[in-house]
């Protein structure tokens, strides 16, 4: 079983089997049976996707011996530790063989349907066996056993697959070391459970007792489910106040409207979770400011359908679904995605889109200002009867001021609240609702996520951008607008290599002049030196650049310069200057190194396709020399004449209304009859004559030998 066995990465298997062991010691004991549940399962997840199948064996085998051994009610007995490791292994080679199961991805089954899948083949490998074993021993029917005692943690499998997904991802992205940040939330999600079972356990036989419990499950379904829509929500740039002031006007409004109990609270979980969908969504539709395409608005249209079969696995006691599957239905039957009109669609649903509308439309987005709250709520009226339901918005527009009041004196009520309480009691206030609380943790996770939804949105723009123009002015002028709002810069450079010599092609920024016209000796300096050694520098001093002048007075105290590689080769260097030392981070490196490549790629496109211009002889349309082969020429035959003394006549001649032509009949009219003036220039030049095309509708024809006369 070990003979995949390899350590690429000590350290991170160092640190993935400490906390492995760590949450083996983090159990709870099972209801009914001598059995445990730990949170080890999430780094064996992540060991699976990150580590060697011999290493995640050794960290899933010690921890199973751990989780068996540590603080246990039985003394220890070496068959069943070893029938717990047997057991953990088998989970671990069945769940590593479906996530990276070549034959599947030849299927195009992506890498979170096989962790579904892995999810499910360890739920299996490891309580299947171990239900059948406790069962055999205790004289106990195999299957219902197995169903009664494990077969409710089959969820959580699932959610940790999905978070061990999502880590891995981030892993990806920011590396490893994110995975140690997860240790205190599994240690709160294993401090929430197990004191959840100890009371279940002391309340089993009391009916009203085990329905308290069981609520509380759901409401650890929601608490998980809700960060993870915080997540999808920061991502489209919307804020968590958002959210929590449309749980808010829905959770009044409900109570306006005469809601069922069961209904408001449905409205209240809907009103968190209805974009949770938008996970099927590109980022790049999803983070788009402008208008989108009809083709991408088609894409957007799934996030209800795909966010209602998402917490339909919740399995909410009231219907939450629904709400969340028809929150973009109109009253008059516009909506989708099932065409619903008038009552059909459930009412939580006509709330929550009015309530969402409102407040979208008065809250300030990266790509326009929010209307003031009157103005909102005209907005809103005047899709009464076409998008929403006329009750709701009457409803609405009589109680909405009271309601962005309370909404906002709430969530600002909540934020001091949970802090005190902190303070005061050193733990989490008691839940009523479950609700994240926006406290400063779950606004720096909020922010780290829109970071990294900004840094995808400008590298995906900037890839738009590369491909739409072959002028490098034109090209790197947006590139370096958008660049700098992510890596703030004062002057940013790109020079390319010509013959060991690096040239400054663009320039741009406070006293860019300064560095535009410095030529830079190939590996002199700090640029040269880049270019030179292909190693990126963070943070060098830009004096030490090649031509710099101590005495011209630069502000610059730093600088971020990485090489342009092509297909060729080197091409050059990108730097970036500013006027603060130290004032690059390795995450700006890490930016730079993302664009480099394809900034590198367009640059050799652009440098090829200046090559090839400044080396063609001939026109492309007319098929005469152009305006840089007539003057190499011209100056020729000029100097000859003036040797030889004789006359020498140039005609300049260009046709008189020639862009009425373009604007009637169009560019493709006026290069025929650009083509056609060509031919009746080229058929009356002698032998020694030629003609030419300036440019436009210009013409120059050449006849040594004749003088003005003839």
């Amino acid at each position: 079983m070990f003979t995949r066995w390899r350590i690429d990465n000590p350290l991170q298997f160092s640190v993935y089997l400490f906390l492995g062991l760590l949450t083996s010691g983090w159990k709870v004991s099972l209801p009914g049976i001598p059995g445990t549940m730990s949170a080890n399962f999430l780094y064996v997840i992540l060991s699976i996707l990150e580590l060697s199948l011999g290493e995640t064996l050794l960290l899933g085998g010690l921890s199973a011996l751990v989780q068996y051994a540590w603080k246990a009610r039985t003394r220890f007995q070496f068959q069943k530790a070893a029938f717990n490791v047997a057991s953990i292994w088998i989970a671990v080679t069945y769940t590593e063989s479906l996530v990276h199961n070549h034959t599947l991805e030849s299927w195009h089954v992506t890498l979170p349907l096989r962790l579904v899948l892995g999810a499910g083949a360890y739920f299996l490998g490891n309580t299947l066996s171990i239900a059948l074993a406790i069962a055999a021993t205790e004289g106990r029917p195999g299957v219902s056993t197995w169903r009664e005692c494990y077969f409710w943690s089959f969820p959580y499998y699932l959610v940790g697959g999905a978070l061990a997904g999502c880590i891995h991802w981030t892993n990806t992205q920011w590396g490893w070391e994110t995975s140690v940040l997860l240790a205190p939330a599994i240690y709160f999600v294993y401090r929430s459970y197990s004191l959840y079972l100890g009371r279940m356990e002391a309340e089993k036989h009391q009916a009203e007792e085990q329905q308290r419990h069981a609520e509380e499950m759901a409401e650890l379904h929601l608490r998980t489910i809700e960060a993870l829509a915080l997540a999808i929500d920061a991502k489209d740039e919307t804020t968590h106040d958002h959210l929590q002031r449309v749980r808010v006007y829905c959770q009044e409004m409900g109570k306006l409207l005469g809601l069922s109990k069961a209904e408001q609270d449905a409205l209240q979980a809907a009103s968190l979770l209805h974009d949770i969908g938008k996970l099927a969504v590109p980022e790049h539709i999803v983070s788009k400011p402008g208008k989108l395409s009809q083709e991408e608005f088609e894409k957007i249209k799934i996030h209800p359908i795909v966010g209602a079969e998402i917490l339909e696995r919740v399995r909410f006691p009231y219907p939450v679904v629904p709400i969340v599957r028809h929150h973009h239905e109109c009253w008059d039957g516009s909506g989708y995605p099932d065409g619903l009109r008038g009552e059909e669609i459930p009412i939580g649903a006509r709330i929550l889109s009015v309530v969402d509308c409102l407040d979208a439309v008065a809250s300030n987005r990266q790509y326009r200002k929010g209307l003031p709250l009157d103005e909102a709520m005209k907005v809103v009226e005047q899709e009464a009867g076409r998008r929403y339901d006329p009750r709701v918005v009457q409803v609405l527009s009589q109680h909405y001021r009271d309601l962005d009041r309370r909404a906002r004196s709430l969530v600002t009520e909540d934020v001091r609240l949970h802090r005190d309480l902190k303070v005061l009691r050193g733990a989490e206030p008691a839940a009523g609702f479950a609700t994240v609380r926006h406290d400063a943790s779950t606004g720096a996770f909020l922010r780290s996520i829109g970071a990294a939804r900004r840094e995808a949105q400008l590298i995906y723009e900037m890839t738009q951008v590369l491909v739409k123009s072959l002028s490098l002015p034109e090209m790197l002028a947006p590139v370096a607008a958008r660049l700098k709002e992510v890596v703030p810069f004062d002057v940013l450079t790109v020079l390319s290599v010509r013959d060991e010599i690096l040239v400054p092609d663009y320039a741009t920024g406070n006293r860019a002049e300064c560095f535009s016209g410095v030529a830079v000796p190939l590996g002199e300096g700090l640029s040269g030196w880049v270019a030179a050694n292909r190693q990126p520098i963070v943070n060098g001093n830009p004096a030490v650049e090649f031509g710099y002048d101590p005495g011209s007075g630069l502000p610059h105290r730093s600088a971020l310069s990485i090489p342009l590689e092509g297909s060729q080769g080197i091409l050059g260097a990108l730097s970036i200057h500013s006027e603060t030392p130290e004032a690059f981070t390795q995450d700006h490196l890490r930016i730079l190194l993302s664009i480099g490549s394809r900034l590198g790629l367009a640059i050799e496109n652009s440098l090829r396709f200046r090559r090839v211009e400044d080396e063609a002889q001939t026109d492309f349309v007319t098929g005469l020399l152009n305006a840089r082969a007539l003057f190499e020429r011209l100056k020729l035959d000029v100097e000859a004449a003036r040797l030889e003394g004789v006359p020498l006549t140039v005609l300049l001649a260009d046709l008189d209304h020639f862009k009425d032509v373009n604007d009637r009949l169009g560019h493709l009219a006026g290069n025929q009859l650009l083509q056609a003036v060509a031919g009746v220039l080229q058929r009356h030049c002698r032998t020694r004559d030629y003609a030419g095309r300036m440019g436009g509708d210009e013409f120059l024809v050449v006849l040594p030998g004749l003088d003005p006369e003839h």
